[in-house]
């Protein structure tokens, strides 16, 4: 299992890691490593890109609870591989800042529309110029206008985003958003008086 650096602070930008294995195909290797900044595609959500060393990382799945890091097939990186066990990585921190205000903006969006109208978000997609939300009923241009003030005005209040672990005894009493049965450890992501939603993506620190 690899140790998910992400997940203590979303604003890590820099790591030091140890490879565990390494494989490859026709034209991408994949790392493995013992703990990661990286961000694996999920939840709507694309993964990081940055570097291990000097190898581009292009595309980052999680598979298992093991996280690959993937990158170009080429001579230069099977051979700094074989040869190097420790390596430095780092996250372009301009994608990841992006990509969470987007989600915590999604958060805020959907949290609202839930508890304004009754409509679940059955679908989310954060692409690199358009964010799409999907709900499960209709929103009238008053409605929509109704949102973006609730949105604005919890952006304008600076809340803290808040992250808890909750044991499945206490996650019996606590109502949340989600849009997939969960099995192992359930992640909430709250903003206090907005939203809370199981969710495995990192955000903003404040709204």
């Amino acid at each position: 299992m690899t140790e998910r650096l992400f997940d203590i602070d979303s604003y890590l930008n820099e790591f030091d890691c140890r490879v565990i294995s390494f494989g490859e195909d026709k034209n991408l290797i994949y790392i493995e490593t013992d703990k990661t900044a990286f961000f694996p595609e999920g939840g709507g959500q694309t993964s990081d890109r940055g570097y291990l060393d000097t190898l581009y990382i292009s595309d980052v799945q999680e598979k298992d609870g093991r996280i690959f890091h993937y990158t170009e097939n080429t001579a230069e990186a099977l051979q700094l591989l074989s040869n190097k066990t420790e390596l430095h990585g780092k996250i372009d921190m301009e994608k990841r800042f992006s990509d969470m205000q987007q989600h915590s903006g999604e958060h805020i969006v959907s949290g609202i529309v839930c508890s304004s109208f009754g409509y679940n978000n059955v679908g989310f997609h954060l692409g690199t110029e358009i964010v799409t939300l999907d709900f499960d009923g209709a929103l009238t241009r008053e409605d929509i206008d109704r949102v973006e003030l609730l949105a604005n005005k919890a952006i304008w209040d600076n809340k803290e985003i808040l992250v808890h672990y909750p044991s499945k005894d206490e996650l019996k009493s606590i109502e949340y958003r989600s849009k997939i049965e969960i099995e192992g450890q359930t992640r909430l992501v709250e903003i206090p008086g907005v939203d809370m939603c199981a969710c495995c993506a990192p955000h903003v620190k404040m709204t």
